[in-house]
C-alpha cells in the first residue's frame, strides 16, 4: 500500500508549493491528501486517522492529533520554529519531528529590515525620521536567519554584532561581524536589537525591562521570533519609562491594543504572522519538507529531526 502523507496547513501554502509537494509524492508512489483552511483543531484531529506523516506550518500538532493517528512516522514544521508541535508526546510514540532550517530564512530577514526602516522612518508620516547607515544592529541569536540579516545590514552600512554561545566566535567573525560575549553588552551597544531566538525555558520572558533598559537613546528592538520570548509587563514599563524607545514585530503581544493605544508612534504590529509570507519561502519550506519525508522513508534520514 502507497504511503499517505497529509500537508495540513490552517494557514495554506501557496498553490505552486502544493502543487510541488503533489509531483514530489505522487512521483514516488505516496498519495497525497491537503487539508487547508480548516475550521478548528478538532476538524485537524479527525482528519489524521489513517496518514503516516504530516506537512505543517503554524499548525498543532498535539498529544491529541498523535493519539488519532496511530500511523503516524514522521512530522514536518515547514519552517524553523517547531514549539506548535508537542516533542515530548512524539518521542513517546516514536515520531519524528523534523523542521526545515534554512529556507524561510531570508524572507525573515527582508522582513527585519521592512519593519527597521519603517520604524526609522518614523511610519512614513511626514516627520523626520533617521537612516540605517552608521547605526549597530545586535543579532540575538546568529543562526540561519540572523547570517541573512547581517548580509543585509553590511550593505547598509550599518555595524553587526552578535551574541550566540552556540556560535564559535570566529564563525561569526568570518561575516564580518563582531561577536560579543554577553547578552547585556549586545544591547549595551546596540541601536537596534533583531531577536532570533527560541521560545524555550531559558528564553521565555527573558527580554525584560533590565535588559531593554541598557540599550541606547532612541533604541529600537524587532521582533520577528516568538511573542513568548518578550515580558510583556517589561515592555509595558520600557514604552513609559523610556519614551526614545520604540518596539516592533511580527507577532503582537498579549497586550497589543494597550500598546497601540498608549504608544502608537512608537510600536508597530502587522497582521499576522509574516516572516514565512514570500512565495519563495512559501515554495522553498514546502518543497525540502515534501523531500526529508521522502529521504525519511526511502533511506531512513533523520537529519533534521529535532526530538532526540
Amino acid at each position: 500500500m502507497s504511503k499517505k502523507v497529509m500537508v495540513a496547513t490552517v494557514k495554506p501554502f501557496a498553490s505552486i508549493a502544493v502543487d510541488g509537494i503533489r509531483k514530489i509524492m505522487e512521483g514516488a508512489g505516496y498519495e497525497l491528501q491537503v487539508l487547508e483552511n480548516y475550521p478548528d483543531q478538532q476538524a485537524f484531529v479527525n482528519a489524521v486517522s489513517d496518514v503516516e506523516a504530516l506537512i505543517i506550518r503554524s499548525d498543532k500538532v498535539t498529544r491529541e492529533v498523535m493519539d488519532n493517528a496511530p500511523n503516524l512516522k514522521i512530522v514536518v514544521r515547514a519552517g524553523a520554529g517547531y514549539d506548535n508541535v508537542d516533542l515530548e508526546a512524539a518521542s513517546e510514540k516514536g515520531i519524528v519531528v523534523m523542521n526545515t532550517p534554512g529556507q524561510n530564512s531570508n524572507a525573515v530577514a527582508e522582513l527585519v529590515f521592512g519593519l527597521m526602516i519603517y520604524m526609522a522612518r518614523r511610519a512614513y508620516s511626514g516627520k523626520a525620521g533617521t537612516e540605517l547607515k552608521g547605526k549597530t544592529l545586535g543579532l540575538q541569536a546568529y543562526g540561519n536567519v540572523g547570517r541573512n540579516v547581517s548580509r543585509i545590514a553590511r550593505g547598509f552600512g550599518m555595524e553587526v554584532l552578535a551574541y550566540d554561545p552556540f556560535v564559535p566566535a570566529d564563525t561569526i567573525r568570518k561575516d564580518d561581524v563582531e561577536p560579543v560575549d554577553s547578552v547585556e553588552v549586545l544591547y549595551d551597544r546596540s541601536d537596534y536589537v533583531s531577536l532570533h531566538i527560541p521560545a524555550i525555558k531559558p528564553t521565555i520572558k527573558s527580554i525584560n525591562f533590565p535588559l531593554m533598559s541598557r540599550m541606547k537613546e532612541g533604541a529600537t528592538v524587532i521582533n520577528t521570533a516568538r511573542k513568548e520570548v518578550i515580558d510583556e509587563e517589561g515592555l509595558k514599563k520600557m514604552l513609559e519609562k523610556r519614551p526614545d524607545f520604540r518596539y516592533v514585530s511580527d507577532i503582537a503581544p498579549d497586550c497589543k491594543d494597550e500598546l497601540l493605544a498608549q504608544y502608537p508612534d512608537r510600536v508597530f504590529f502587522t497582521a499576522k504572522k509574516m516572516g514565512a509570507q514570500t512565495l519563495e519561502a512559501n515554495v522553498n519550506a514546502a518543497l525540502a519538507a515534501a523531500n526529508q519525508i521522502l529521504g525519511f522513508f526511502e533511506k531512513g534520514d533523520t537529519t533534521f529531526q529535532v526530538n532526540k
